[in-house]
């Protein structure tokens, strides 16, 4: 088993890297050239400058079994799709009964964006010691799940 992060701009870094070397799990962070990162862990791998090229070379690199951190709903699905497990930098787990439900949402909220000629939005709120704990207690319960120790 690996941790696999999309880690282009990714808040949970620091958490993954915890909860893996706790659990003795290998990790690797992929980012592309704007977001070069450094780390005493994990495994970094940076990938060209390039529309998705970070998320396809993600999902080349996963197997069954693995886990995949993203907030890209894409990429979850294909990791699903590999019988891997992928979880949200929010903590919301990504499995095969909600992903398609999500996509659909993404797809109706892009059109809506389109039809109604608004181009930017505001950005996410800002992250709180909240929402890093939320993370790291299901991050913990879906490594113990996946390693089978739940």
């Amino acid at each position: 088993m690996k941790i696999y992060v999309d880690a282009d701009a990714c808040p949970v870094v620091s958490i993954v890297e915890q909860v893996a070397k706790e659990n003795k799990i290998p990790v690797m962070l992929l980012c592309d050239t704007n977001h070069v990162l450094n780390s005493a862990y994990s495994e970094v791998k940076i990938i060209g400058a390039g529309a998705d090229a970070v998320d396809f070379a993600l999902i080349n690199l996963c197997k069954k079994d693995d886990i995949v951190v993203t907030q890209d709903y894409g990429v979850a699905a294909m990791a699903l799709g590999k019988g891997a497990y992928a979880i949200h930098q929010s903590g919301k787990w990504y499995t095969d009964e909600n992903i398609d439900r999500m996509l659909m949402e993404r797809h109706l909220g892009k059109k809506a964006r389109r039809a109604s000629g608004r181009n930017h939005l505001k950005g996410p709120k800002k992250r709180t010691e909240e929402d890093n704990v939320r993370f790291r207690e299901s991050f913990e319960k879906l490594v113990k799940s996946a390693l089978g120790t739940i």
